[in-house]
């Protein structure tokens, strides 16, 4: 097969893994990395870099088994858990997304608040449109919508380099672990993890693996799409970072909304960088108000056995299509309550998704561990070794999160022997 072949085949599989390593990168993903470099400065991009490894392991096991299997993961579950399980994992998955998917729509109300658009009619009308656009196309035109909005979220690169930050200072706090023992910092790092690596992510990758029709002589295709956008998740957190970091940070301004943070940046870095930032939030928001109410309705409905899909009919698959509705609605309508903080929807939500994810990642390994379901392509010793390291650490963290909470000053003298 020629080099211009092999491209073909790629740009025309490509997608799955593009998609959903962009929308992790959500509305509450950049409030908080925003909080992140606004707080701390550069000292958690090291946590941010080692996440970015640790999701394209999470969103490489997701893909191999839905391109080996022809299956999602609940349906995996399901069928070799039981039925209390794969309740169980259904009941994190809707904790962890009903939230999340507010937290969508508190940032399309807050990009459109930044250009002075009222949320009372910016969001009801995005929801309908999000809403009309995945009952009325089939999956490959959707695709092509999520991957144009994509490309929005280059503002924020763009943003990083025109604050003109230390970049020599930068490089050296990337490669230097920095750690407190305060719930403040813990939730921070299990907020940026949250963020990086989502319940919702895996469901969603390895359902639209199988939407697609993807199989695994096609996959080494789709192993390069998973990283590729691994790459520019990473990437383009990194840049937030860098943004917030290099003008809040120095400057010691708090923030309380991601739109604080593009008003605070008008003074200090010019109005290019506000305007970047309210443009790559509304284009972030958007992508994953898309994707995170369908990941949801994939997983149930393949949990459940119920017909599922972008390009069924509502009549052949309602339960699926009813499903989205509810969400779309519920976060609508969550960021229309008066007085409600968008941002600490946002940052909440990322930190409830770190605490549910190890019981989803356990199911992924111990399923992509099995030979009589992967064949071939089942997890190798070392593979399987780093799962579960990375598993062990964010119950670690977890751990962590909890008992700083509820014992702080302990913690925080026996864990401060740790903090550069």
């Amino acid at each position: 097969m020629n080099l211009k072949v092999r491209f073909a085949l790629f740009f025309s599989i490509m997608g799955p893994g593009i998609v959903t390593a962009f929308a992790d990168n959500d509305a509450g993903g950049i409030a908080t990395y925003a909080a992140a470099g606004a707080k701390y400065g550069y000292s958690l991009i090291f946590t941010m870099l080692i996440s970015t490894v640790l999701l394209a392991i999470a969103q490489e096991i997701s893909a191999r088994t839905g391109a080996v299997t022809g299956r999602g993961l609940s349906d995996l579950i399901r069928e070799n858990y039981g039925v209390k399980w794969t309740f169980f994992a259904m009941s994190v998955l809707l904790i962890a997304n009903l939230g999340t998917t507010a937290s969508e729509f508190s940032g399309i109300a807050t990009s459109f608040e930044i250009f002075g658009v009222s949320k009372y009619l910016s969001v009801p009308i995005m929801a309908f449109i999000i809403w009309w656009l995945v009952i009325k196309t089939d999956y490959g035109k959707l695709e092509k919508i999520l991957l144009i909005l994509c490309i929005t979220f280059f503002s924020y690169v763009i943003s990083g380099i025109i604050v003109h930050p230390p970049w020599p200072h930068i490089l050296v706090e990337s490669i230097t672990p920095s750690f407190s023992g305060t719930p403040a910092f813990l939730m921070m790092a299990i907020g940026v993890i949250g963020t990086t690596i989502t319940p919702w992510g895996q469901f969603y990758v390895q359902a639209s693996v199988v939407d697609k029709g993807i199989t695994a002589k096609d996959y080494r295709y789709t192993r390069w799409d998973v990283l590729i956008g691994t790459f520019f998740t990473g990437f383009i957190a990194f840049f937030i970072i860098v943004a917030t970091a290099a003008t809040l940070y120095v400057n010691h301004i708090p923030i309380e909304t991601a739109k604080d943070v593009a008003l605070a940046l008008k003074p200090l870095a010019g109005n290019y960088a506000s305007f970047l930032f309210g443009f790559g939030l509304l284009g972030a928001s958007m992508l994953a108000a898309f994707v995170l109410p369908l990941s949801t309705s994939y997983a149930v409905c393949e949990a459940f056995g119920f017909e599922h899909g972008i390009s069924k009919s509502y009549k052949e698959a309602p339960a699926f299509f009813s499903l989205y509705t509810v969400l779309i609605v519920f976060g609508a309508v969550i960021v229309l309550w008066p007085n409600l903080s968008l941002y600490n929807i946002m940052l909440t939500t990322q930190v409830v998704n770190g605490i549910l994810l190890p019981p989803i990642l356990i199911f992924m390994v111990l399923i992509a561990s099995k030979k009589s379901i992967m064949g071939e392509y089942v997890n190798s010793g070392l593979f399987n070794v780093i799962a579960w390291a990375f598993t062990f650490i964010l119950v670690l963290l977890t751990l962590l999160l909890l008992l700083s909470t509820l014992f702080p000053e302990y913690i925080t003298h026996s864990l401060g022997f740790l903090s550069l």
